[in-house]
């Protein structure tokens, strides 16, 4: 199976739900696991809205980027922001500290099978099998 989708939405947050919204119905046509499609829609939140209050700093002018494609059993997200861009370790955020920043890395970095992070662009693996 082979799906592609590229787009881009600025930092506000109705039209953020609507994009993602809009993207959903259009993966709902290609993937049929229920249990997958929450795990896409999860990352997907977690990565675009991470992207507009830690990179673009809920600057309405700056947009984020989406690319998102499905190549044989893989779903593969990358998000782009216009911000700075950050030098994280999932691997050392400490829940018991009940910090809000990190968490949403954290979650995707967990349900992803990889994440790649490169300044203002992450990128999260999911397989199929």
């Amino acid at each position: 199976m082979a799906f592609k989708l590229h787009g881009s939405v600025c930092s506000d947050l109705d039209e953020i739900k609507d994009f993602i919204n809009d993207i959903l119905d259009r993966l709902d046509t290609v993937v049929e696991d229920e249990n997958l499609m929450f795990d896409i829609k999860l990352i997907l939140n977690e990565l675009i809205i991470n992207g507009v209050i830690h990179g673009n700093r809920c600057n309405r002018k700056k947009c984020i980027d989406l690319y998102l494609e499905i190549i044989d059993d893989a779903v593969r997200i990358e998000v782009k922001d216009q911000g700075k861009g950050i030098d994280c370790n999932a691997g050392i955020y400490d829940p018991e500290e009940l910090k809000v920043c990190g968490r949403g890395l954290v979650i995707v970095d967990g349900l992803s099978d990889e994440m790649y992070i490169d300044k203002n662009r992450i990128v999260a693996v999911k397989y199929m099998v």
